[in-house]
């Protein structure tokens, strides 16, 4: 499925200066003429699925970063549009929304997918094999970092071996020396397993059990009971909202767990409705989180509020858009909505040298680009300084399930 949002501005375009510098922009002092189509971005989200419960909030911060630009002058002297396509949290339909993305469509970049277990073949088969960016800010897979996609392949997301240290250091702390996971049979949850329980054991804790499972199952009762005859003192679920909330409901009713340690890929409200928040009060446990102090996360706190109301307590919001940010910003300093174009002005708007680009500031940046000078865009999410295999580093969260809400306890970077 494929749904075309297009972004059309009634405000007056840019000044005369910016719009001309829009028709022929100069790049390293050789003068680029811009393609005349407008750049069209896809947005490859699980709109459902078993990662439904963060695909319209991830496409909120698509469609925002697409308003300020569009508002501010849009993307080479046209406004920039946004295709949607819907996962469905499977990698087949992932690769099939991603081709008629490129093929029919005709986007210059991709922002997504979500699911590691989507964006991983999406990359192999797709962008990589059409010469097409994908910048995913929620896949933390890290079989991602060596990947064959001819650079292809970026991240707004830190990959999970830093999750997986981050967890060990938050149930360390927890007090908590002896688990079992369930983690969901894929990239993400396979990853995420292996770095945690590396960490973990370098704490001193034990994994008792280490237990793969597939999603959209009826049942999980026997990895359930598998998992507690060690008599581990809570369960690490690692995995999505819909295939967890039956783990967690077949945790309580057959008396295998009532601690619960959970990572990014549960950390959302529709759990706690779900379940009740009676059972899963102070359960906790890590997400991807940039520090709230900068003026780049105000900027997108206070954006987000006005277009949608309150941001809610889930992540990949800021990290796609910050994606969109630096797909717009690439194909402006390129000049061009070619793909490979596109993908060679990445790091050269996201990586130092250059005067720092805020979100929000897409006129200014549009100014020093036409001036032939360099610019860092500092996102929303954090630093977007992109490393030679397209990763990013990064902070995380340490939050908990409080009286029915999920709150942050700290942000903080994972010790070595």
């Amino acid at each position: 499925m494929s749904i075309s949002i297009p972004y059309r501005r009634r405000a007056v375009r840019r000044t005369t200066t910016i719009a001309a510098a829009a028709a022929v922009m100069v790049v390293g002092g050789t003068a680029v003429q811009a393609d005349d189509d407008p750049l069209k971005l896809g947005a490859l989200m699980p709109m459902t699925g078993d990662l439904q419960a963060y695909g319209q909030t991830s496409l909120n911060g698509i469609e925002l970063a697409a308003k300020e630009i569009n508002d501010a002058g849009g993307v080479l002297g046209a406004d920039m549009e946004i295709e949607l396509g819907d996962t469905q949290t499977s990698p087949q339909s992932g690769i099939d929304a991603a081709k008629k993305l490129v093929s029919i469509e005709g986007v210059s970049g991709i922002v997504g997918a979500l699911s590691s277990g989507v964006t991983i073949p999406v990359a192999q088969s797709v962008t990589s094999k059409e010469g097409v960016p994908q910048i995913s800010g929620a896949s933390t897979s890290p079989v991602i970092t060596g990947l064959d996609d001819d650079d292809f392949m970026f991240r707004t997301v830190p990959s999970d071996a830093f999750q997986g240290r981050a967890l060990a250091e938050v149930v360390t702390e927890d007090g908590l020396s002896n688990v079992s996971i369930l983690y969901v049979n894929n990239d993400y949850g396979e990853g995420l397993a292996d770095s945690f329980s590396a960490a973990f054991e370098g704490h001193d804790g034990a994994v008792d059990e280490r237990i793969a499972y597939e999603k959209g199952n009826a049942s999980y009762r026997g990895e359930l009971s598998k998992a507690a005859d060690g008599g581990a003192e809570a369960l690490v679920v690692i995995g999505y909202p819909e295939s967890g909330v039956t783990i967690l409901r077949q945790a309580l009713e057959g008396g295998h767990f009532d601690r619960f340690v959970f990572t990014d890929g549960m950390k959302a409200p529709e759990i706690i409705d779900a379940v009740g928040a009676e059972y899963l009060d102070g359960s906790f446990g890590t997400a991807p989180e940039a520090l709230t102090d900068t003026d780049a996360a105000e900027h997108f706190r206070t954006a987000y509020d006005s277009e949608y109301g309150e941001v809610p307590p889930k992540p990949f919001i800021d990290t796609a858009y910050d994606a969109t940010w630096v797909l717009a910003l690439a194909a402006e300093a390129a000049g061009s909505t070619d793909g490979e174009a596109v993908r060679d002005a990445l790091r050269d708007v996201a990586n130092p040298p250059g005067e720092q680009i805020l979100p929000g500031e897409w006129e200014k940046a549009m100014e020093l680009l036409a001036d032939g000078e360099d610019i860092n865009y500092s996102g929303a999410s954090g630093s977007v300084d992109f490393d030679d295999n397209g990763d990013v580093s990064g902070t995380f969260a340490h939050w908990v399930i409080r009286d029915g809400e999920i709150t942050t306890e700290r942000v903080f970077e994972p010790s070595q």
